[in-house]
């Protein structure tokens, strides 16, 4: 079994001030926060409020076959003329930013205008992000972090779901 590493509020919010500052400080505006469903959502509504940015949505966490299709071709034609940040609660394996890379490149999307942020980015994922609060490395650390919206969920299903990769956990 995993070791349940908790995040607590105070430190989710410190997570989004150091956030915000580190992309003020970036001088790269975005023009929309996009959280990504399910374990962005939340992140990126709290980043959107600090930084004044208004705040969309795409889901990739229901694995719908082409739930989100629909809506990352739409983003794709933002990304034109807009600056688009993605926000994930963690950059664990890099599947979930290289699935939104694809999609957008395949429907046309302007890549330079993307960036990504998250709250928790491992050393060893096969992508980066733009913006991290703090940095992991699975082959050292194990451990599934328990956000503040998860710690809702019955402990089996966080267990449940911290299985459904096991190298992350293994």
């Amino acid at each position: 079994m995993p070791t349940l590493m908790p995040v607590d509020q105070p430190e989710f919010l410190t997570a989004v001030h150091y956030l915000a500052a580190r992309i003020r400080e970036s001088g790269w505006q975005p023009d929309f926060v996009i959280g990504v469903g399910r374990g962005g959502l939340i992140p990126a509504v709290f980043l959107s409020h600090a930084t004044g940015v208004p705040m969309l949505s795409v889901d990739h966490s229901s694995h719908l076959p082409d739930f989100a299709a629909e809506l990352l071709v739409k983003l794709a034609g933002m990304s034109q003329d807009n600056r688009l940040l993605f926000v994930d609660d963690i950059n664990d394996t890099g599947s979930t930013i290289t699935h939104i890379k694809k999609a957008l490149h395949e429907a046309g999307g302007n890549i330079d205008n993307v960036r990504f942020a998250t709250l928790i980015d491992n050393v060893v994922s096969a992508e980066t992000v733009d913006y991290r609060f703090r940095m992991i490395d699975r082959t050292v650390n194990k451990d599934w972090f328990v956000f503040p919206w998860e710690q809702v969920s019955p402990v089996d299903k966080v267990i449940e779901d911290s299985g459904v990769v096991p190298a992350r956990t293994a």
